[in-house]
């Protein structure tokens, strides 16, 4: 008989019993809910958890060294809608949780944060490894709670407990939720009988609904939309991507989508390079539209978001996120639903049909292509250069592959050039848009899918990391990894700060050189390395099954150069 259906209530236990009792009554009710994975960095304070989480075959427990690395593996494993449970010990150890959920927050991906906490009387005398971690992260958690020591009285609570805790993470507006759980010694215990599984109502159905478009406000917003040109912008969290190319045939506008909205690989009405086309003026200029539907969140293009910003078309934002996101003030209309869903509803009543508009936004997209290709190269002796490399990595990933890609430059580069094939998903950490945890965050995506995972990552990125690096030759997953180096911050050099300052000033703020044998590191940490310069070379390593590091040597003055040839071409072709 499992724990959940055992009748007997806990009474009489040693308190490390009850606490026992307690971490394996949360577990199981969260196993009962669907978790499979838990991180834990490991620690004294945090043992009966420990125990709890490792007495469970239901469930992978990852364990990560370094308490930022096991936070953003947890991130990770969130990024595909269910929680992981990320447990640490007390003290600094919960702080260094914090830039994953503050990712997690603002990327609304789910994650159950437990912090093992010093019991009541060890807070403010000077404890070792106590400090204060009520709220410890603000207003980036759905939800915190510190239930206190676990006591008998409160029992029948526990399941409630994580029952919230899950619902909360889960929501409509997915995210971290903190749970701090103060622990007296001695920790070591044993679990008792479980109380009995609450035959209440499944809260998550109220919590997890998201709204549907009425009747009356799907006809305003037809009405709104009429037959003016429009274009449609697609992101991540743009929801079916049939249902986003409904609506683009019915109502005869382009869709332009980002890397990471799935529609990277679809035939018909999607422009995917529209930072490029949108350098050429006079195609920017004579191409304004009258509306525009955003579907999920912004795609990373500057060159693109101002341009939508000064069109003075009306702006739609359709996510099924409450999340107010609209930086530059623009938009006119908010629909909280499933994009999807209301694309689909919206092709319903809509049917402009074929149209001169859409035909001139693919011309320009088909152009662009070409052009793009002749100015990198697309023979097995190219040459790699850092957007050829972004080009091509997600069309030489299997079906059902992941692709990971590292903030900076390698998501502009993957959204402004990428093809990607028929089922590969591209994962990037645009909610902060930090550097930070991205090894760790592709560890957590290839350990929760299981498939073929790709990361695309810049040395910065790579060595900010590192401690990610600890254990992952010896973890069965199939993790290849794309390292960009060319020693610094790369990004960089296409700002202002690099005209306009000394060489010597700005290598040292910004070009920011580290002189770290990044080869040598992966290889310390037991890392096969395989260095590649050409497109046969990038495509046979791509080939192996990780966890291996593929090298790839660039140069940031040479990479500018690169960059500006490719705008030259696209914008040359559209002159044609």
């Amino acid at each position: 008989m499992s724990p959940a259906h055992t009748p007997a209530p806990v009474t009489g236990n040693l308190p490390e019993d009850t606490a026992a009792t307690f971490c394996a009554t949360l577990i199981d009710e969260w196993i009962h809910h669907g978790v499979r994975h838990a991180v834990v960095a490991p620690g004294s304070r945090s043992t009966p958890m420990a125990l709890a989480l490792t007495d469970r075959p239901e469930l992978t427990v990852h364990v990560v060294h370094d308490e930022r690395a096991a936070s953003f593996v947890a991130l990770g494993i969130g990024l595909h809608g269910v929680p992981a449970i990320l447990l640490c010990t007390s003290g600094t150890a919960a702080a260094h949780f914090h830039g994953a959920v503050i990712e997690a927050h603002q990327s609304a991906v789910p994650m159950i944060v437990c912090t093992a906490d010093r019991p009541p009387e060890l807070r403010d005398v000077g404890a070792p490894q106590t400090i204060d971690q009520t709220k410890l992260y603000g207003n980036s958690v759905r939800w915190f709670h510190d239930p206190g020591v676990a006591s008998e009285a409160a029992a029948h609570t526990w399941r409630s407990l994580a029952a919230h805790c899950f619902a909360s993470s889960t929501g409509a507006w997915p995210g971290p939720v903190h749970l701090n759980l103060p622990f007296r010694e001695p920790l070591v215990g044993h679990a008792g009988p479980l109380p009995l599984r609450l035959a209440a109502p499944d809260r998550r159905a109220a919590i997890n609904a998201v709204a549907s478009l009425d009747a009356g406000s799907l006809a305003d917003l037809a009405a709104l939309l009429g037959h003016r040109r429009g274009v449609i912008v697609a992101g991540r969290g743009c929801g079916d991507a049939a249902g986003v190319v409904e609506l683009a045939v019915a109502s005869g506008w382009p869709v332009i989508a980002d890397s990471r909205s799935g529609l990277g690989h679809h035939h018909g009405p999607v422009v995917r390079s529209a930072d490029q086309i949108l350098r050429h003026a006079a195609f920017a200029a004579q191409h304004l539209p009258d509306v525009v539907v955003r579907l999920g969140e912004p795609p990373a293009s500057k060159v693109l978001n101002q341009w939508l910003s000064g069109s003075g078309a009306a702006q739609v934002q359709v996510t099924s996120v409450p999340v107010w996101t609209d930086a530059d003030g623009v938009i006119t209309h908010r629909v909280v639903a499933d994009p999807a869903a209301v694309c689909r509803s919206l092709a319903a009543v809509l049917s402009f049909g074929a149209s001169d508009w859409a035909d001139e936004w693919l011309v320009a997209e088909g152009r662009a292509q070409m052009a793009v290709t002749a100015a990198l190269g697309d023979d097995a002796h190219t040459i790699l250069t850092e957007p050829l490399v972004a080009r091509s990595v997600g069309s030489l990933l299997p079906g059902g592959a992941q692709l990971v890609v590292s903030s900076s430059m390698p998501i502009r580069d993957v959204e402004w050039f990428g093809l990607i094939a028929e089922g590969v998903t591209v994962h990037s950490n645009r909610g902060a848009n930090g550097i930070d945890g991205v090894i760790a965050t592709a560890i957590g995506v290839a350990a929760s899918t299981q498939s073929p995972t790709a990361l695309l990552i810049g040395d910065v990125a790579f060595l900010h990391d590192s401690a990610a690096l600890v254990g992952l030759a010896a973890r069965n997953l199939d993790l290849r990894i794309v390292l960009i180096d060319n020693d610094g911050g790369g990004i960089f050099s296409f700002l202002p700060q690099a005209a306009s300052l000394a060489g010597g000033r700005f290598e040292q703020l910004f070009g920011t050189p580290h002189n770290t044998n990044l080869v040598a590191l992966a290889a310390a940490h037991g890392l096969s390395v395989t260095a590649v310069s050409t497109l046969h070379d990038l495509g046979q390593a791509l080939s192996a099954v990780g966890p291996h590091v593929i090298h790839v040597r660039s140069e940031r003055a040479e990479n500018v150069v690169v960059h500006q040839r490719i705008t030259d071409a696209v914008v040359a072709s559209l002159d044609s």
